[in-house]
């Protein structure tokens, strides 16, 4: 699927905006599922614009920076065009308590922004328990290795020190955003919250863009310590794009 133009959308777009123009990122094409980015100028873009596309704002948003605002705007705009290639209505997601977007009935989704990058993709619920996705610009090696005690278990750290020097901020940032689309994915299902060290990368081809997770902490009866998981990752204009979708 080509990302979308200007054009395309039935609602002008804010000014500050601007579509990326590519196709679907991911290696593996998900069925019932669409994705949208949106690249934004956090300067221009204005959280106050909210209200003429039909956007509810939380009072804790519209007390936020202007960078913060502009954020949720731009996110809950693709959101608003990715419910729309999917269902042919427009939906923009409420929040709930756990402050992660709430979906309406028969959808679930996710919503993620880095730097000048907002994504949603959202998919049916037919065929999908949850979906994680999540964005992040690529880490210096310097970053990534200061924060890989935190990130990577000890599997992950002797991972890490087989890599060349180049690709090791890539890898810590591959890893932290899988394990943080794991969690929008999981924790909406499980109602339990987990961290770096709960789960681990368990197999990973870095010529296929396709990676196997393993829980190291039981969730859920359904989601026990051991379950296998699977995810995808790209490079695009300088961010790592992670989703996990978990099948019905």
């Amino acid at each position: 699927m080509p990302f979308l133009s200007i054009a395309d959308i039935v609602t002008p777009l804010p000014d500050g905006c601007r579509a990326l123009e590519d196709r679907w990122p991911w290696p593996k094409p998900l069925p019932d599922a669409h994705w949208v980015g949106l690249q934004f100028d956090r300067e221009r873009l204005s959280g106050d614009e909210a209200a003429a596309h039909g956007i509810d704002v939380p009072s804790a948003i519209q007390q936020a920076a202007p960078k913060r605002r502009a954020e949720f705007l731009a996110g809950r705009l693709c959101a608003q065009e990715a419910s729309r290639r999917l269902t042919g209505t427009s939906w923009i997601p409420g929040i709930a308590e756990s402050k992660a977007p709430l979906w309406p009935q028969g959808l679930v989704g996710s919503i993620t922004h880095s730097g000048s990058l907002a994504a949603a993709l959202v998919a049916s619920t037919h065929r999908y328990q949850g979906v994680g996705l999540d964005a992040e610009a690529v880490m210096s090696l310097q970053r990534g290795e200061r924060l890989a005690p935190q990130i990577l278990t000890p599997r992950e750290r002797n991972w890490l020190a087989t890599l060349p020097l180049e690709q090791r901020g890539a890898f810590v940032t591959q890893v932290f955003s899988l394990k943080e689309s794991l969690f929008k994915a999981l924790f909406p299902l499980a109602g339990v919250r987990f961290y770096f060290q709960d789960a681990e990368l368990d197999e990973w081809n870095p010529e296929s863009w396709q990676v196997r997770l393993r829980l190291l902490k039981a969730l859920s009866p359904t989601w026990p310590s051991g379950r296998h998981i699977q995810g995808q990752y790209t490079f695009l204009n300088g961010y790592l794009l992670s989703v996990i979708a978990l099948p019905r």
